[in-house]
């Protein structure tokens, strides 16, 4: 793998995560058609993600600091009210439970699968099909009307869901963002709310992804650490901006687009490759 593909892949990777359009899709049908790629198990695949949770961290920076507070500060010690306001840290920490119940189906799906991910990243035409799956989830989800709830309202059934459409999407093709948002959007949660929550539970998966590849570590060779580290930044930087795009998306209510491009690079995909 040269340092230029490890910047295309990491550049796709940062766009394609955020934007409901399947991240590890574009990466299999790239990857596919890119002459001398190839990589340990998904490790690199993973770093890219390592990327893209480093921009959810620097994105977020303040409800995650608001959640580990409220798990750290000793609200409940007799005294201590009068210096902690209580009522403030409810949200933060109701919001970290969530995301600790939504992380378990996911990790069971993750535990259990691990072994056929490989598999279904060597299938393009699979890949290809699951695209149009998530263009019709994310069209059926942008009719949802009266997307009001906010994320305080998400109750532990709403986050076993959210966490279990979450662990299917290991299959390429089907997108994590676009099928945890859409799952949101058809709870009435507010998209902006949505987004939010769907990139936080991100943390947990790719922190247990990256432990799952941490033996994969050993196989890369000393001149292709550089690439590595590109694509991850790559990834950092473009994520970033790719969820500021898709904040503004969801808030004008045109999710719809992004199912036409799923249809239409699936159909390519699929007539072609």
């Amino acid at each position: 793998m040269t340092v230029l593909q490890a910047i295309v892949l990491g550049i796709l990777q940062g766009l394609t995560e955020f934007l409901p359009v399947s991240s590890s899709g574009h990466l299999v049908i790239v990857q596919h058609y890119l002459k001398g790629f190839n990589q340990p198990g998904v490790l690199f695949d993973v770093l890219l993600h390592m990327g893209t949770l480093f921009a959810v961290l620097m994105y977020y920076w303040r409800d995650i600091i608001g959640i580990l507070r409220s798990f750290t500060t000793k609200l409940d010690v007799p005294g201590s009210r009068k210096n902690v306001d209580y009522d403030s840290y409810k949200p933060q920490q109701k919001l970290g439970l969530l995301i600790i119940v939504g992380t378990i189906p996911t990790a069971v799906l993750g535990f259990f699968f691990k072994d056929y991910v490989v598999i279904l990243f060597s299938s393009v035409k699979l890949t290809a099909c699951m695209l149009i799956v998530t263009g019709i989830l994310l069209a059926i989800a942008d009719r949802i009307k009266e997307r009001k709830r906010k994320v305080s309202s998400l109750t532990f059934k709403d986050s076993i869901l959210i966490g279990f459409v979450q662990g299917l999407s290991i299959t390429p093709g089907i997108s994590r963002s676009g099928s945890t948002i859409a799952t949101g959007l058809f709870r009435k949660v507010d998209g902006e709310e949505a987004a939010k929550f769907s990139f936080l539970l991100s943390i947990p998966a790719i922190l247990g992804a990256i432990v799952l590849e941490i033996p994969h570590f050993s196989h890369v060779q000393a001149g292709e650490i550089p690439a590595y580290l590109l694509g991850t930044l790559s990834a950092m930087l473009t994520g970033i901006l790719a969820i500021k795009f898709l904040i503004r998306v969801l808030k004008q209510e045109r999710l719809r687009y992004f199912a036409y491009y799923c249809w239409l690079l699936g159909s390519v995909v699929i007539a072609f490759g």
